[in-house]
């Protein structure tokens, strides 16, 4: 076995045990400030939730249920989710951190149009979209215990926010702009991953288990995200990785060695995308808007990549439940 060993397994799982995080010295954190006017929102905690006596209690264990599917999306493995990856890894602090993608901003701006699918999404199909690329799964029902739940959970979370609230600060991933640097390297980028991302993600980029249970997810491969995901765009995957890895010390990667590793974790071959044509530079171009952020389509190392039928875990290409929408109205 190589330095992703048993050992290694043991050692990285403890790191999310909060002695451990005690233990460790402390490292730089260089998230950025708020900038001046925008607004900023702060989730409510779990201790919130019971201290909050205007809650029904029936409404409660719905906001819990949802909570503890966002978390271990894996329990859904096999029926909605068939990759590694729950919700909690991509939108971090249990869906409430500011640089993490914070959830709670789907409530309070949806409805709204969505340019990746082309028409006003809702906020459970902003779910659905999660299932079906992050996870490389099917969406829950609209309407379902499931999606109900985990709906119930991102309104909790935007409790007291602002709706409609445009210049939010913190939200997303885009904070280091949409413009791929120049100079991008897949070869300096490789470096960063064996130096910083191996250990949890391991060489392969298969992540991490431990007595079967995901412990670090697969960022490439037949477990990852899809194609279609949006941290399969070079900009996503930089500024999320600016701003929360390696785990316990966001900010502490540079700029410039983030882009490199977004783009040679975005070099390699994952599920294909749900919207697959058959070709994926028809389907690059077929979705430009969304795909001239990332690598799917282009040609490296004489292959073009997401040129393949493999859909990972999942037995089919495209959710029955995933389909283009238009309004008409009499």
């Amino acid at each position: 076995m190589n330095h992703f060993n048993a050992l290694a397994v043991a050692v990285s799982a403890a790191v999310l045990t909060s002695a451990t995080h005690a233990a460790e010295p402390k490292v730089p954190v260089n998230l950025p400030a708020h900038k001046e006017g925008a607004y900023v929102h702060q989730a409510p905690t779990l201790e919130d939730l019971y201290a909050d006596k205007s809650i029904h209690p029936e409404l409660r264990e719905v906001i819990l249920k949802g909570r503890d599917l966002f978390n271990n999306t894996q329990q859904l493995r096999g029926k909605y989710v068939f990759n590694d990856n729950s919700c909690r890894n991509c939108h971090m602090g249990e869906g409430g951190q500011n640089w993490s993608g914070p959830v709670w901003p789907a409530v309070t701006t949806l409805p709204d149009f969505r340019g990746k699918n082309g028409h006003v999404n809702s906020l459970e199909e902003r779910i659905a979209g999660c299932f079906a690329y992050s996870m490389n799964g099917k969406p829950p029902a609209y309407g379902s215990d499931e999606m109900v739940a985990l709906s119930a959970y991102h309104q909790w979370l935007a409790t007291g926010a602002k709706v409609y609230e445009r210049n939010i600060s913190g939200r997303g991933f885009s904070s280091l702009g949409k413009q791929i640097p120049a100079d991008i390297s897949y070869e300096a980028g490789q470096k960063v991953y064996q130096e910083n991302c191996a250990i949890c993600h391991g060489d392969d980029g298969n992540g991490q288990r431990v007595n079967g249970k995901v412990v670090f997810p697969a960022v490439w491969g037949d477990n990852s995200y899809n194609w279609g995901a949006g941290i399969s765009r070079i900009y996503t995957a930089a500024s999320f990785i600016h701003m929360n890895m390696p785990l316990g010390k966001p900010g502490s990667l540079s700029e410039k060695d983030a882009w490199n590793v977004a783009w040679y974790i975005n070099s390699q071959e994952r599920p294909q995308d749900p919207r697959f044509t058959g070709d994926a530079k028809e389907t690059r171009e077929k979705h430009l808007n969304f795909h001239k952020h990332s690598r799917y389509g282009t040609e490296f190392n004489g292959k073009v990549l997401g040129q393949h039928d493999n859909t990972g875990d999942k037995p089919f290409l495209k959710p029955d439940n995933l389909k283009p929408r238009s309004f008409t109205f009499e």
